[in-house]
């Protein structure tokens, strides 16, 4: 009787769900389609018919999403900058260029903003994870209302992918316990390989395939590079894609880490820039702006901003400040080459697939402006910058031949991000000014862009770029994802541009990050700057006293002429429509903290004793992000870490915790302890005077923190003992106080970048650890 009812229901159900109704795509997943067979009690009496997954649209594009990182305006070739990018060349010689196209003015918002559709703010980033707090605006925890461009595709037929950065992901969400419905393969991507943070060290990446962490194949000796790696493996995955399913759409992210510091690149790519910026920023910016008027990427009557107080000119400085600064851009210019090299060789596979004329791809140049995180004198540790510690010419000079290697984590000074914006003001993190916000982009779609050699300069958002492609796909957007009914996208299509030159884009839009804000308004545009870039220690706290500024956009490309006295009624409105937005996307409450917010605790690792202060490890915890990680900066603690040993001939790293820039790591060469702490690559080593006896030992390392309470990175005394007896012990005059960078804890080897060059890494252990014991005050 039930396999008779059965029968009935699934006969009703094909009458009353006829076929061609099949498949509704206003809410997600999609179900199979009704089953059209016939099923009685036997097959031979019953009719089979397959039920196929749900397809993409008839003509479907493939889609390709390419993100650059820090990029100014007046950086490509491409629009109108020094540094040649031939594949961006070609790529707009075949499509289309946007010059009025805008960021956030950061990385991780401007990404959730990409992704979704949604203001950064609605997204839940509003500013970046590693200086998250907890409203639910700022707290990186992307929620689901907010379903991704790969969720909606993924779920309409298409493939997806995601190579290299992903910081949309909180960090202390980012370790084997996850959850992992905020890494990309929980966000709509089917494959990803890339890394899970605001930048990576691209000779020693903290690289995760999927879910799964993962280490190079080859060394930095060996030529191993991120950039070339992730090239490599988006081309394999592409080709084969297409190879077992040629009808079948892709969508591709692809987001290097470049341009993002640090700076990596080898001195083949470096040298072929040397002298090529010896004339200094002030020229630079002129010789690019006259390019850009030449080449019809800005308007014939755009003024050139002027040089601020906080750029040094290039002839008061010193000849070793000329020299530092100069190598320094060279590196940058040669790392830049070698990731237009590389994306070059992915767009050269993409024109041999079989649908290749059915490839939308856009090119965003840069997910923010040029960055002046470098400071004024630029750096060779650029970690040490974010934690609010300036750079010294003197030992950057002395160390330049280290400039672009694995013992770098170079960045250029503020000079060259304010040339690199050419023509605007301000530079990355600085969302009240064009320097911040503008970046280019090229679109290309062979089978429907036909190239045009002037530039759209319809008023554009990365929340545009959702509905564009949704559009190009010929999907809606559906109003439930997973049963959660979505918020509504903030975006919308700008695919008529693809071939109305006269499309004019958005009527509004607004822009805040760091409390530096704006609102853009029918051509005109009011902004307010608050902080710093360079000064992370820096939190004026006091937004009322902020200077506003007025701008007519559609008669002033590059805001050279403040309006604000002469029309204080017009700037007035224009803050009261800022004050709206903010209101009605969720930007308040502004916070202007730097190293503040980034030494603030973040949220534990879900699941974790929250109540106690022991962690216990044993080998094989490995690649566990600094947040998810014991708390080990700005308190005392001691580390217990009990090992079986065979005297001297046992080696390796009991426990490493950071990198290049900064860490400590705990490890036996030839049998003796080993504690280094690196503080900015000043390093202090205790060492014990024999090597361990064989069998069990028990090594202990306790960290008396010299600071009071809510006091960061002041000093510590350190003890190392060796089964209860005092081996060595040295005081460290300042220690880390926000992050250590951008490497991982782990026990039994130093994963990915060494935090000392005394040894090779990982450098595994080789013996035995029965466990690590950590125990924080």
């Amino acid at each position: 009787m039930k396999f008779f009812c059965a029968v009935i229901v699934a006969l009703l159900f094909a009458s009353v769900t006829p076929a061609q109704d099949w498949p509704d795509r206003s809410s997600l997943p999609i179900p199979l389609p009704p089953f059209e067979g016939e099923i009685a009690k036997t097959y031979k009496q019953s009719k089979s018919a397959w039920q196929t997954p749900v397809q993409a649209p008839e003509g479907a594009p493939n889609v390709i999403v390419i993100l650059l990182d820090d990029v100014g305006f007046g950086q490509t070739s491409t629009f109108g900058g020094l540094i040649p990018t031939p594949n961006l060349d070609q790529l707009a010689s075949e499509g289309l260029r946007y010059n009025r196209f805008h960021t956030t003015a950061i990385c991780g918002p401007s990404r959730a903003a990409l992704l979704t559709g949604r203001n950064h703010h609605d997204a839940g980033n509003g500013f970046l994870m590693e200086w998250a707090t907890g409203f639910p605006n700022y707290s990186t925890m992307l929620p689901k209302d907010c379903a991704t461009i790969g969720e909606v595709l993924k779920g309409n037929g298409y493939s997806t992918s995601w190579y290299g950065k992903n910081h949309n992901t909180p960090d202390w969400e980012t370790t084997v316990t996850g959850p992992f419905d905020r890494w990309p393969t929980g966000m709509g991507f089917e494959y990803f390989y890339g890394f899970n943070a605001g930048e990576t060290h691209q000779y020693y990446p903290v690289i995760f395939e999927n879910t799964v962490a993962v280490e190079p194949e080859k060394t930095p000796e060996e030529g191993y590079h991120f950039m070339t790696d992730m090239t490599d493996r988006a081309i394999q995955r592409m080709k084969f894609s297409k190879s077992v399913a040629p009808k079948k759409p892709f969508f591709m992210y692809f987001a290097p880490g470049a341009m993002h510091a640090p700076h990596h690149v080898t001195a083949k790519w470096r040298d072929q820039f040397k002298g090529k910026f010896d004339m200094g920023w002030e020229k630079y910016r002129e010789q690019v702006f006259a390019n850009q008027k030449r080449m019809g990427i800005i308007p014939e009557d755009t003024q050139l901003t002027p040089r601020p107080d906080w750029v040094p000119a290039w002839e008061s400085l010193s000849d070793e400040q000329k020299q530092v600064y100069s190598a320094l851009f060279e590196n940058f210019a040669g790392y830049f080459a070698f990731t237009d090299h590389e994306i070059g060789r992915l767009l050269d596979e993409v024109k041999k697939l079989p649908d290749a004329e059915n490839t939308l791809i856009f090119y965003i140049v840069g997910d923010n402006g040029a960055s002046a995180e470098g400071g004024p004198d630029g750096t060779l540790n650029e970690i040490m910058n974010l934690n609010g510690i300036p750079s010294n010419i003197d030992e950057i000079a002395k160390n330049l031949e280290k400039l672009g290697g694995p013992e770098s984590e170079p960045h250029y000074p503020v000079g060259w991000a304010w040339a690199g914006n050419t023509p605007f003001q301000w530079v990355k993190q600085v969302a009240s000014h064009l320097g911040g916000t503008r970046n280019p982009m090229v679109v290309s779609w062979p089978a429907r862009i036909q190239h045009d050699p002037q530039p759209r300069d319809c008023f554009l958002h990365l929340i545009d770029v959702v509905p564009t492609i949704l559009e190009a796909a010929q999907l809606p957007m559906p109003g439930t994802v997973n049963g959660i009914k979505q918020q509504p996208l903030a975006g919308k299509s700008f695919l008529a541009s693809f071939e109305d030159e006269g499309y004019r884009g958005r009527d509004e839009q607004y822009f805040e990050e760091f409390s530096n804000r704006s609102i853009y308004a029918a051509g005109w545009k009011a902004n307010a700057q608050h902080t710093l870039p360079w000064r992370q220690d820096l939190a004026p706290g006091n937004w009322e006293s902020d200077t506003w500024e007025l701008y007519h956009l559609d008669a002033d490309f590059s805001e050279a002429n403040d309006l604000a006295q002469q029309m204080p009624e017009k700037l007035a409105e224009l803050q009261t429509k800022f004050d709206r937005a903010a209101e009605k996307f969720h930007v308040y409450p502004l916070d202007d903290r730097g190293a503040g917010r980034l030494a603030l605790p973040k949220p534990p690792v879900p699941g974790a004793d929250t109540e106690s202060t022991t962690y216990t490890y044993g080998p094989g915890a490995v690649r566990i992000a600094e947040p998810a990680a014991p708390p080990m900066k700005n308190r005392s603690w001691t580390l217990t870490a009990t090992l079986q040993t065979d005297g001297a001939k046992t080696e390796g790293v009991v426990v490493g915790f950071g990198g290049v820039a900064a860490g400590l790591t705990l490890y036996l060469d030839q049998g003796v302890p080993v504690f280094d702490y690196n503080y900015f690559e000043k390093h202090t080593v205790i060492r014990g005077d024999a090597p361990l006896p064989s069998g069990e030992s028990e090594i202990a390392v306790v960290f008396d923190y010299q600071g009071a309470e809510g006091e960061a990175g002041k000093g510590a005394n350190v003890t190392l003992s060796v089964n209860d007896q005092q081996a060595a012990e040295a005081s460290i005059p300042a220690t880390v106080g926000g992050r250590f960078g951008i490497d991982t804890f782990g026990v039994g080897e130093d994963s990915g970048q060494p935090v000392t060059h005394d040894y090779q890494a990982p450098f595994k252990f080789t013996g035995q650890i029965d466990e690590v014991v950590i125990e924080t005050k």
